[in-house]
């Protein structure tokens, strides 16, 4: 069999990976700008907190009409919707910020919009990408949208910092506006491949996509390992930042930490364009457990080198699991609902990490940071090692001749035995 092309030979993507990886670019540079927009704007971190809320709950809410929208309609339709929606709010709040008296309840309008724009973009990347990608290349091509993630979260920082000492944060909101205009101006010029689903009502719609989540063990029960893992995320960024000034030289340890992780993002994303392992999900679970490191090195004040090559490995894990975990869920899941099933992964998710942010800082004020900082890292490496025990995660991917015989129902089809994902991240 003659080798595949690479996937950036094709125009399609092509067009995809460059507007999408100017739009993470761009992305990248806005959590710094808007914590010091608001907070000079304000004096207020609780007003930060305002803001940040105000671009989350919609998403929250939105995330599964978000699914269905991505699925009723072609990804590169919604996609490109959503980039125009977001380009606005963004050039709306970098031209507040330059006029010098920016108000608190437009810039945090303008983020809610955001955020309900992205409740329907991001259930529509797996569509977008499926459709841009034949089946036997979407492993390389998810693992090229992991290093591009990885390397934006790299350099995004940077690029923030340079764009607020010598031009001010509302800059950087134009740049991200002007990366989502850049990358709406590409997907019109593309062609993607849409497979329509049977027209329901809204209600039956839902319950079709959750129903799709249910009937898969190995989705389900990694889905849990997922939201631990974020829920614990939360509550290492709450109270990292006070435990590397109270037991470590602050500011350099703090730098010197989440660089590390962007460093190891980067390899591990790296690593999943080669890996081939059997069983890409049991796999990929693992190599999350990892995070489980840091927070236990943190809670007993290990040396700071330990502590800092551990979250290095951690998010090295992280990035070894997206491209197996995207490529898997694009191989197995139907291409008519697969909006609608990825929209139900990000809602779990994202919905531990207002958790994990809002009891961290209690309990570490009723029996000190040590308390919640080992709790999450039994409930995140507990959790994924248990998927270990799942019948699905341990199947998956295991050659025909393995598996044993699988009982089905009409309403859970058979999934693929996937031998290709084996070969891959």
């Amino acid at each position: 069999m003659p080798p595949l092309p690479h996937p950036l030979r094709t125009r399609a993507f092509r067009l995809f990976f460059i507007g999408r990886s100017l739009s993470l670019l761009g992305d990248a540079v806005i959590p710094a700008a808007l914590a010091l927009a608001v907070y000079m704007a304000t004096g207020s971190a609780s007003d930060l907190a305002i803001v940040l809320g105000c671009s989350m709950v919609p998403k929250l809410l939105l995330l599964p009409v978000g699914g269905v929208a991505g699925d009723r309609f072609n990804a590169r339709t919604v996609a490109l919707a959503t980039d125009l929606v977001r380009c606005a709010a963004q050039l709306f709040v970098g031209v507040e910020l330059l006029g010098g008296d920016p108000r608190l309840w437009q810039i945090a309008l303008a983020e809610a919009i955001g955020g309900a724009a992205s409740a329907f973009a991001m259930p529509a990347m797996a569509p977008l990408l499926t459709g841009t990608v034949e089946e036997e290349n979407r492993r390389r091509a998810n693992a090229l949208m992991g290093v591009v993630g990885s390397a934006t979260r790299l350099g995004g920082p940077a690029l923030a910092g340079v764009l607020i000492l010598t031009a001010g944060p509302g800059w950087a909101f134009v740049l991200d506006s002007a990366s989502f205009a850049v990358s709406a101006a590409l997907l019109s010029a593309l062609r993607v491949r849409h497979v329509p689903p049977v027209r329901r009502s809204l209600r039956a719609d839902l319950k079709e996509g959750w129903s799709e989540v249910r009937s898969r063990d190995w989705y389900w029960t990694s889905l849990f390992a997922h939201s631990a893992w974020n829920g614990a995320a939360a509550v290492l960024m709450t109270l990292g930042p006070a435990i590397a000034f109270e037991q470590f030289d602050g500011k350099t340890f703090w730098v010197a930490f989440l660089q590390t992780g962007a460093v190891g993002l980067l390899l591990g994303s790296l690593a999943a364009g080669r890996a081939r392992p059997r069983r890409p999900i049991l796999t990929a679970n693992l190599g999350l457990a990892t995070y489980a490191l840091p927070l236990t090195l943190l809670a007993v004040s290990a040396p700071a080198p330990l502590t800092i090559a551990a979250y290095g490995i951690a998010q090295a894990g992280l990035g070894f699991l997206s491209p197996i975990w995207e490529t898997s869920v694009q191989s197995a899941i139907p291409a008519h609902i697969l909006a609608r099933v990825t929209s139900y992964d990000w809602l779990l998710s994202l919905a531990a990490m207002p958790v994990g942010y809002a009891l961290a800082p209690l309990a570490a004020d009723a029996w000190g940071p040590e308390v919640p900082l080992l709790a999450a890292a039994l409930v995140v490496g507990g959790t994924c090692l248990a998927t270990a025990a799942v019948p699905g995660v341990r199947r998956f991917g295991r050659p025909v001749a393995d598996a044993p015989a699988l009982s089905r129902t009409p309403e859970s089809p058979p999934e693929p035995e996937l031998e290709h994902v084996q070969k891959e991240v």
